[in-house]
């Protein structure tokens, strides 16, 4: 109870409290607003550290700025300048300039792909029966005369976005029945 009291005081203290309420200082509701008023005075703005009295007023504006402007602002420049939201790497402070010596010489040689897609050339026409019948388990949903059909109108991508053990896994298997299969 004493810190309400003492608050009350010191807002009925204040003399912007006077005038923004008109005299009736006594509703809570008034002396709240009254206190909250005070509170959202922004603070002096600090030394300029450019010349350029443009910059310094386009910062000061930018400082005014609620929370909800900034990010409407923040979105239309992203916009207008063609910016790309990129993704900022979780990796410690401490450890990127260690990373950063041991980029250089691996930015000489090209990165290995790790990722591809499967491409059926083409097949052996003794071993199409054989090859229409492991496109058909490999491929979900497709019904023997769809993968008939699918065999027939070579080359086709057998499966795509594939790591590199599977798809040489499936390379051989179609390189055993009479198949030339492509990665890409």
């Amino acid at each position: 109870m004493a810190s309400r009291c003492s608050g009350v005081f010191r807002a009925l203290s204040r003399p912007s409290t006077f005038t923004r309420c008109s005299g009736i200082a006594t509703t809570s509701r008034c002396l709240a607003t009254a206190t909250e008023a005070v509170k959202s005075t922004p603070p002096p703005p600090p030394v300029a550290l450019t010349k350029d009295a443009a910059v310094s007023r386009i910062v000061d504006d930018i400082a005014r700025l609620t929370l909800l402007q900034a990010s409407d602002l923040v979105t239309q420049l992203k916009s207008r300048l063609n910016i790309q939201e990129i993704a900022m790497p979780a990796a410690a402070p401490a450890a990127a300039p260690a990373a950063a010596a041991s980029d250089e010489p691996a930015a000489e040689k090209p990165k290995e792909k790790t990722v591809f897609n499967v491409m059926l050339q083409s097949f052996d026409a003794g071993a199409k029966p054989k090859i229409i019948r492991e496109v058909k388990a490999l491929v979900p949903n497709l019904t023997l005369i769809d993968a008939k059909k699918f065999v027939e109108s070579l080359p086709k991508v057998l499966k795509e976005n594939l790591p590199k053990e599977d798809a040489e896994k499936l390379q051989k298997t179609f390189e055993a029945l009479g198949a030339v299969v492509k990665l890409d």
